[in-house]
């Protein structure tokens, strides 16, 4: 039985009204961001259906993406504040009958895809035993169960040897890639960890899928070994690298020769506001980096608070800072950095060492 904390967010409120009088340390004021983040984060609800997008775009995606940066500040759906109604209203939005296909996929209502149906049900996933009450924990588990079973199911799809294991943009793709995949994958762990039936091969033949993607750097006098994992290919891209690594870490992988060859290529690299796929790349990087402990974790954390507290808005969002933040928007680009600041709280299950 996993004993969830205790929502700690009002001390990080507590820096942040002391801020006018005391100077803030580094900690205080990535607690500062985060509050902020979050309360704009909870004046992005539409109050009539409870879904959290831009313009109703991959409303079911973004929804859950905003109640998985929440949680990750220890807000839960049975608290009494802002963040905790704007949590219990977009599970009640995610949670319609409408937004899940018969066969489990989520992907479809609002054109999200399996990236959409991969956030949905890692989300769902991390909120088991949280509803708001028992009958919405019964029903989050019912779904969860559902998109674990499509996530596994498409997996199952005829492909060829070097895309068997992986998923890409719909449940029947022949093909796959590397985004897609480690959304399935964190779906799958998350899940797994929380008791539900996932199967050890769906697992193992993701591993395989991943790792075919790992490239070593072309530089062999690098020591200690670096690479790096492409998208659909062998490559080095940094935003492939750190999904790659984040998810065999997850997976167990932790000493795999492709997870610290791609740590030590992180290391060298780190994160540059100029990445096309800036709060993606930000977001695997701060939680890869995290898992590897020791010297990695110190400089992802200096490295995505250096980067992301400065171009915070005053009204708490983020979006400027990356082609990706542009283009999805705030409701995004907020989710993401949140997710990434927030990874010295290890609130969520799927995030902890």
């Amino acid at each position: 039985m996993n004993i969830r904390p205790l929502n700690k967010t009002w001390t990080a409120a507590a820096g942040f009204l002391l801020a006018a009088v005391l100077p803030l340390s580094a900690a205080d004021k990535v607690d500062e961001a985060l509050v902020r983040g979050a309360q704009f984060l909870t004046t992005q609800q539409d109050d009539k259906t409870g879904s959290i997008s831009l313009k109703g775009r991959n409303e079911t995606a973004m929804t859950s993406l905003t109640i998985l940066a929440l949680a990750a500040l220890g807000h839960q759906p049975a608290d009494p504040t802002p963040e905790g109604k704007t949590m219990r209203k977009g599970l009640a939005f995610i949670l319609r009958p409408e937004l899940q296909q018969k066969d489990g996929y989520f992907g479809q209502a609002d054109n999200s895809r399996m990236y959409g149906h991969g956030i949905a049900t890692l989300m769902l996933s991390e909120m088991l035993g949280m509803g708001a009450d028992t009958a919405q924990d019964e029903l989050i588990r019912e779904k969860c169960r559902k998109g674990i079973q499509l996530i596994q199911n498409s997996q199952k799809v005829t492909k060829n040897e070097h895309s068997r294991g992986g998923w890409r943009y719909t449940p029947d793709d022949a093909s796959s890639d590397l985004s897609a995949t480690v959304w399935q994958v964190m779906a799958l762990r998350a899940a797994k960890n929380a008791g539900l039936d996932v199967s050890n091969s769906a697992i193992e033949e993701a591993i395989k899928y991943i790792k075919r993607l790992y490239e070593d750097d072309p530089d062999k006098s690098a020591n200690p070994p670096r690479g790096g994992f492409g998208y659909q290919n062998k490559g080095h891209e940094v935003s492939t690298t750190a999904e790659g690594l984040l998810a065999l870490q997850v997976c167990g992988q932790y000493s795999a020769p492709e997870a610290r060859g791609a740590v030590e290529r992180l290391f060298k690299e780190g994160v540059r506001p100029e990445e096309r796929w800036f709060y993606y790349t930000t977001y695997y990087y701060a939680q890869g980096m995290y898992q590897s402990g020791g010297k990695f974790a110190e400089q992802g954390r200096k490295v995505v608070s250096d980067i992301l507290l400065p171009i915070q808005a005053r009204n708490g969002s983020w979006e400027t800072g990356g082609g990706d933040g542009r283009e999805q928007g705030p409701i995004y680009a907020t989710s993401m950095a949140i997710l990434s600041l927030a990874v010295k709280n290890h609130y969520l299950p799927i995030y902890q060492r």
